[in-house]
């Protein structure tokens, strides 16, 4: 988010301070700047506050049911789908930034004050009102959702599920904002775009029920299980990021009644991050070229994700596979040690990937990609074992650890505790 020094730096935010920008509710007053350089990293600053919460919430729901809030497997999965949609983050700007900035120096109309409460509320309509857009457009456009699709892969519904995001998703959505770019200043614009973001997480529970009359304006975890939910009554329903009055203006509002089964209509049944963010793409690519006629072959890509040809639109509601309540998730066996194995070395990468953004700075291009190289590697990996997939997985994984010692005696790699140097090479 910070985007040069000239201000000198972005400013530093208090623990409660960013606690409260997690739930949006921290006023004009304590986050409005004169220029984007001095906008905290919210996001980033942001990640201890997630890994708190994760914990607090296997505590409440094995106090509630008896019964963990997720798997390691689909955790696992989460966190790399989250890894993987930053890792272009390392190496270019934020693309909704670099866009908003050039609209915003080169064709805004006028300029509202940055400081003024106004402009703060305005604003805050603004980037919701614009992520309802954007959100109902990416489940109604096939090509859209091809990206989207990725964070409603998880069939378990938790915390670790708001960290599973597509790689691809931030290079469409940033066109929806610009027309804002026109009047609202860019430092008030990147403060909002953080806080909608950030809020969306905590909604990702199953153990926070009903919050009584905040339902009826706020996006709630309530609302929010439903648009993850693959019953029929769920479908495309309840877009909002932080608000919920959008949904009930045009129509999209759904109330959770039956138990929500959580996931896509047609599982993708995989763990493996690069097969969850690029198999739908490939769907598009075979179901266009199978289609005869151009017009038809455009509806395959600009129509939605049920649109066949002779269908609506949107496809026909009465295609939606049914809700038994049987449901099983993707759950391959795997012995009780590889599971433990799994999290050891995804705690050593997620280790490896904080200590590059913090010193990325400083270090070379091709170190840069070798690190993101072997953690891409590593992710690929983990999600095959978690699959059982053999012997593909073991011999995958032979190679990363071989690289690993490799790039790690070479200085390539290296920990931010440099007394686990040697434990990490065990």
């Amino acid at each position: 988010w910070a985007m040069g020094s000239e201000a000198g730096g972005p400013r530093a935010t208090a623990p409660g301070q960013q606690l409260r920008a997690l739930f949006y509710v921290l006023p004009p007053g304590e986050s409005s700047f004169r220029t984007v350089e001095e906008v905290p990293d919210y996001v980033e600053k942001s990640i201890p506050f997630f890994i708190a919460f994760i914990g607090l919430e296997f505590v409440v729901s094995w106090v509630q049911k008896r019964k963990l809030a997720g798997r390691i497997n689909d955790g696992i999965s989460s966190l790399s789908l989250g890894i993987l949609s930053r890792l272009p983050d390392v190496l270019f700007r934020s693309f909704d930034l670099i866009s908003y900035i050039y609209v915003w120096n080169n064709y805004r109309l006028f300029e509202l004050p940055w400081d003024s409460p106004w402009t703060w509320y305005l604003t805050l309509l603004g980037v919701d009102f614009v992520y309802y857009c954007f959100h109902r457009i990416s489940h109604e456009v096939n090509i859209l959702w091809a990206a989207h699709q990725v964070h409603h892969s998880s069939e378990d519904y938790n915390l670790f599920t708001a960290l599973r995001q597509s790689v691809l998703q931030k290079y469409t959505s940033w066109i929806f904002n610009l027309p804002m770019a026109l009047f609202i200043p860019p430092s008030v614009f990147a403060v909002h775009l953080q806080f909608n973001l950030l809020y969306q997480f905590w909604i990702h529970t199953e153990v926070v029920t009903k919050l009584g009359p905040l339902e009826w304006i706020l996006n709630t975890p309530s609302h929010h299980r439903v648009h993850h939910g693959r019953n029929p009554y769920c479908i495309d329903k309840n877009y909002g990021g932080t608000l919920i009055i959008w949904d009930r203006i045009f129509g999209t509002f759904e109330a959770e009644d039956a138990k929500v089964v959580y996931g896509l209509t047609h599982p993708v049944n995989s763990f493996d991050p690069i097969m969850l963010q690029l198999r739908p793409l490939v769907h598009i690519w075979n179901t266009f070229w199978a289609t005869p006629g151009f017009c038809n072959k455009l509806s395959v890509i600009f129509k939605g994700p049920g649109w066949g040809p002779g269908k609506p639109r949107l496809g026909l509601p009465e295609e939606i596979p049914v809700i038994t309540g049987k449901e099983v998730p993707f759950n391959p066996s795997v012995p009780a040690y590889l599971n433990w194995y799994a999290v050891v070395h995804f705690a050593i990468i997620m280790e490896l990937y904080t200590g590059l953004l913090g010193t990325v700075t400083m270090l070379s291009q091709g170190t840069i990609l070798l690190r993101i190289g072997f953690i891409i590697l590593s992710l690929t990996s983990f999600g095959l074992l978690m699959e059982n997939r053999q012997p593909k997985a073991d011999i995958l994984e032979i190679i990363r650890c071989l690289v690993f010692v490799a790039v790690y005696k070479l200085g390539h790699l290296r920990s931010q505790f440099s007394s686990l140097g040697s434990a990490y090479e065990v």
